[in-house]
């Protein structure tokens, strides 16, 4: 079954998130992810408001932790660490 990859994020340094952005997206491609909303509009009805919220849909949760766990990904969140407050998780879709 697919899987959703839910990012809740406050960037706290635009130059260094910006950079990690730029590696992110190829890193979650390679790896059959797809971005269904990146930083839209967005309502927050309940917790902790994040202004920026992406949503990635993979093939499934073990290609979506694979994903976070690759060289490629790892790299990139060098960049988001110390540059942003986030929340990340991976849900599966109920097909």
């Amino acid at each position: 079954m697919s899987a959703l990859w839910i990012a809740h994020v406050t960037v706290t340094d635009d130059e260094a998130y910006k950079k990690y952005a730029e590696l992110a997206g190829p890193a979650i491609a390679a790896h059959g992810g797809s971005f269904i909303a990146r930083g839209g509009r967005y309502v927050q009805l309940e917790g902790k408001e994040r202004p920026r919220n992406v949503v990635a849909r993979f093939p499934s949760v073990e290609a979506a932790v694979d994903c976070y766990n690759s060289d490629a990904y790892q790299a990139a969140l060098d960049h988001a660490r110390g540059a942003s407050e986030r929340e990340l998780m991976v849900v599966e879709i109920s097909e």
